[in-house]
């Protein structure tokens, strides 16, 4: 196994809780395979790129209203790829649906999490409070996160990894939203983002990826 870790790019649209669930993960030492070498965001002062700056890792603003549309958003951030080396895409409350030109650049190397067990309350239009209204709405027992590939299909990519969250009767949508984050989506998406990238570091090694 090769000591160069793979250089990760997280792409985000707001807080960032999840990218710090990434910063913190790496500043524990759990992420061996990996660095988060940059932070891309898609709104304008997102708090994201304020925690990006304090873990000392670069940080972009893209915004698709200055690139002319969806396919010159697309080729600016492929650009910011390649010019950090990024190996690794994780996808991290980035709420922009990637399309199949961009996608298939990276076969199983984009990575999204989502705050329910797919394919439970997923899909278009199904993101942040949708979710967890809807799933209370529905009056299901159990819900949880979901670490999966990223294809043009909104959450239509082959799943990774899931870790359920029991649903309590005085739950909000804000409430479960929390306990989501605390007990599945801020343990999945490190641990899920390291096997990711120490698998694809064995492929680039084995000559499997160019």
């Amino acid at each position: 196994m090769s000591n160069r870790k793979v250089p990760v790019a997280v792409l985000v649209s707001g807080g960032g809780t999840n990218l710090q669930a990434i910063l913190d993960a790496e500043a524990r030492g759990e992420l061996p395979s990996c660095r988060v070498a940059l932070v891309i965001s898609n709104h304008a002062g997102a708090y994201a790129l304020e925690r990006a700056k304090k873990a000392g890792v670069p940080a972009l603003e893209i915004l698709k209203k200055d690139c002319g549309g969806q396919e010159g958003f697309e080729r600016k951030l492929r650009e910011a790829l390649e010019e950090y080396g990024i190996g690794v895409i994780v996808l991290a409350g980035f709420l922009s649906i990637l399309s199949e030109n961009f996608t298939s650049r990276y076969p199983r190397r984009i990575l999204n999490v989502h705050p329910s067990l797919i394919p439970s309350f997923c899909g278009a239009g199904f993101y942040g409070l949708k979710v967890h209204e809807a799933a209370l709405a529905r009056g299901v027992k159990v819900t949880g996160a979901t670490v999966h590939f990223v294809n043009e299909i909104p959450d239509g990519g082959e799943i990774i990894a899931q870790k359920a969250v029991e649903i309590q009767p005085e739950d909000t949508p804000e409430t479960l939203q929390r306990r989501v984050m605390e007990q599945a989506e801020w343990i999945l998406l490190p641990r899920c983002l390291e096997q990711v990238c120490a698998e694809w570091s064995e492929r680039k090694e084995g000559g499997a990826e160019e």
